[in-house]
C-alpha cells in the first residue's frame, strides 16, 4: 500500500470530487491546461510513490483509472516536458559531494561558456540569473576533491573566476513542488556536515546509475531496473525503502518542471544575516508558503557575502516581487543586505549523476 493514497486525498477538504472540481476551476489559468488526472499525477505523487511491483496499477486504484491510462498520461507529461522523470531525489552531500557555484561571464561569451558548463556530466543544474554573477550551476561528484577539480577546470576553460557556495544547513529542500493543493511538506532543519561518500555495493552503485534517468514507464518498472542493475525486483524495492528511511533519498516520485507548468518567474533570494541568527531566520523563512527551497550556504568573502537563501516560484514576476516584499517586511529581513536574482534562462536541469561513486 506504500504511496497508494495521494497526498491531497488525505486532507478532508480535498476529497476526490472536490479536488477534481478545484482543478477544473484553476487548471487552465495555473497549469497550462492539465486535466484532473494529470494534476493528481503531477502533484500528489511527487513523494510517497508506490514501492510495489506494479506502482502504476496502485496509483490507478487510487484514482479510479486503469494502469494503462496512468502510464499513458505520465508518458505524455514527460514527452511535453512537464515531468522531468519519475525517480529519486538524493539528499545533498549524503551521497557524494556537491556545491552551488557561480561565475561572471562577459555578455558576449555567456552562451558559449554556458554551453561548455552544461556539457559536463558533473553539472546537473545551470541557469542564467539577473545579476553580475550571471551563471549559476551545481556540480556533483563522488568526493569534495573531485568537485573542487571540476570548478578549477571550469574556471580555466572559461577564463572567469568561479565562486563555490557549499550547503551548510537545509531548512526546506527537495520535498516536492506544490502546485496549489495547499499540502506543502516540511521537515526539521538538518546540518549538512562534510562526510565521506556513502559506501555502496557494486549492485547499489549500478542501481543508482540506472535510476539517474528515472523509472521506465512500464507495468513493472522495478523489475526492469533490477534486470539492468543485477538485483531482484524485491532487492530494488527494499533498497529504495531503506534509502528513504535512512534519509539518503529525500523523496521518490514524480519530478516536475515548474516552468513548463506555468511557474515561469523563478527567483533566488539571498540575505547576509548574522551567523547566529541563520537558524531562527531560516526556519521562519522555510515556513513561508511562497518559499519552495530554503537553506544556508557558505559565503565567498566580499565577492559574495550572502549566507541565507530561498527560492520563490510564481507565474509572474510581480507575484514573486510581492512575496519577497511581504517576507522582508514581516520577518524583518529587509534590514539586512539582500538581493533577488531572477532566472533568465535555464540551460540545464537534470538529476545529479552518481556513477563514479565508490563501491565497497
Amino acid at each position: 500500500m506504500n504511496g497508494c493514497v495521494p497526498v491531497s486525498l488525505l486532507v478532508p477538504s480535498l476529497q476526490a470530487g472536490r479536488l477534481y472540481g478545484l482543478v477544473s476551476a484553476v487548471q487552465d489559468a495555473l497549469l497550462g491546461g492539465v486535466d484532473s488526472l494529470q494534476y493528481s499525477l503531477l502533484n500528489d505523487f511527487q513523494r510517497g510513490f508506490p514501492l510495489v511491483a506494479r506502482p502504476f496499477a496502485s496509483i490507478g486504484e487510487c484514482l479510479g483509472e486503469p494502469e494503462s491510462e496512468v502510464i499513458s498520461e505520465l508518458t505524455y507529461l514527460r514527452a511535453c516536458g512537464k515531468v522531468s522523470r519519475v525517480g529519486g531525489v538524493f539528499a545533498p552531500r549524503t551521497v557524494g559531494a556537491s556545491t552551488l557555484a557561480a561565475l561572471k561571464a562577459p555578455p558576449e561569451r555567456l552562451e558559449a561558456i554556458a554551453a561548455m558548463v552544461s556539457a559536463r556530466t558533473d553539472v546537473n543544474h545551470n541557469y542564467r540569473r539577473e545579476h553580475a554573477w550571471n551563471l549559476w550551476f551545481v556540480v556533483t561528484a563522488a568526493t569534495a576533491d573531485q568537485v573542487e577539480a571540476a570548478l578549477r577546470e571550469i574556471e580555466s576553460a572559461s577564463g572567469c573566476r568561479v565562486i563555490s557556495l557549499p550547503l551548510l544547513d537545509e531548512f526546506h529542500i527537495d520535498l516536492g513542488f506544490d502546485l496549489g493543493s495547499g499540502n506543502r511538506v516540511t521537515h526539521p532543519p538538518r546540518r549538512v556536515e562534510a562526510r565521506a561518500p556513502l559506501t555502496l555495493t557494486a549492485a547499489e552503485r549500478r542501481l543508482m546509475t540506472v535510476l539517474e534517468e528515472g523509472l521506465e514507464l512500464l507495468p513493472r518498472p522495478y523489475a526492469r531496473i533490477g534486470m539492468r542493475s543485477g538485483m531482484t525486483e524485491d532487492d530494488v524495492l527494499d533498497t529504495l525503502a531503506r534509502w528513504l528511511r535512512d534519509g539518503v533519498l529525500k523523496r521518490f516520485g514524480v519530478v516536475v518542471h515548474h516552468h513548463e507548468l506555468g511557474f515561469r518567474a523563478n527567483a533566488m533570494c539571498v540575505w547576509n544575516v548574522p551567523d547566529d541568527r541563520t537558524g531562527e531566520l531560516g526556519m521562519a523563512l522555510a515556513a513561508e508558503h511562497a518559499v519552495t527551497l530554503c537553506y544556508r550556504r557558505a559565503r565567498a568573502g566580499d565577492e559574495w557575502p550572502y549566507n541565507l537563501y530561498c527560492m520563490i516560484h510564481g507565474r509572474e514576476r510581480a507575484e514573486v516581487e510581492a512575496a519577497v516584499a511581504s517576507i522582508n517586511r514581516r520577518l524583518r529581513l529587509g534590514a539586512y543586505p539582500h538581493g533577488v536574482l531572477f532566472s533568465l534562462q535555464r540551460y540545464k536541469q537534470t538529476g545529479a549523476r552518481y556513477a563514479a561513486l565508490p563501491a565497497s
